[in-house]
């Protein structure tokens, strides 16, 4: 894609470790971060990707300085209600939206075909990049996230509510899961790090079942 240096961007979030990763760079390759693009659940409480409550994606963008627009759907509206967002922020001189994938082609072919609809070029800075050294570099550079959903029968429970550090990553790959998660063996929540203001202050609550995962319910 062209440079993303001096051109505003959009960022979708999940509030985990790999689109904040994507928002880094997008930075540190000069761009300049506009907004933050969530999608929640049709009732607006929770995101369709980590069931965090919208709450807290408040309470990181407020930590990062950058403006959050969220949008609400089901499964069967997912695309189109993206690309309706994509579209607004088109309207808005918006030409780049970053993505934290990694290596699943079917990903960034879904980011690339949505994206080129709206006249926006999709930014995968993470993509082919080997999964421990993106890792490395996640914790290297001072961020923190906590484990907060994982696959059943992929992942113990007890790896809920824990920060993801070189301990945690060893048990993921002892218990023979890929330590990056990126076919969804587990989802984490970013709470601070060198793009955050401060800390996001939040408390532990149930553990829940849904959907085939394993859900450490948080809340601000």
């Amino acid at each position: 894609m062209k440079s993303i240096d001096g051109h505003p961007f959009i960022c979708s979030w999940s509030g985990g470790k790999d689109s904040c990763l994507a928002l880094y760079h997008g930075i540190r390759a000069g761009g300049i971060p506009r907004f933050l693009l969530t999608m929640l659940r049709e009732d607006g409480l929770r995101s369709m990707s980590h069931s965090i409550p919208a709450s807290l994606f408040w309470s990181q963008a407020e930590a990062l300085g950058i403006s959050l627009v969220t949008r609400s759907a089901s499964w069967a509206n997912y695309e189109t209600t993206f690309l309706s967002a994509l579209h607004d922020f088109h309207t808005q001189g918006i030409r780049s939206a970053a993505f934290g994938d990694i290596d699943l082609d079917e990903h960034r072919e879904w980011c690339e075909r949505v994206c080129a609809a709206a006249h926006i070029e999709a930014y995968h800075p993470l993509w082919r990049k080997a999964r421990r050294d993106i890792l490395d570099e996640f914790i290297g550079l001072g961020f923190r996230a906590v484990i907060i959903s994982i696959k059943d029968g992929v992942l113990d429970r007890e790896f809920l509510g824990r920060t993801l550090d070189p301990e945690v990553i060893k048990e993921i790959e002892a218990h023979g899961a890929d330590a990056s998660g990126e076919r969804g063996e587990y989802h984490t929540m970013v709470i601070d790090g060198p793009l955050f203001s401060s800390p996001v202050h939040f408390q532990m609550n149930n553990q829940i079942f849904h959907d085939g995962y394993w859900l450490q319910d948080i809340s601000p």
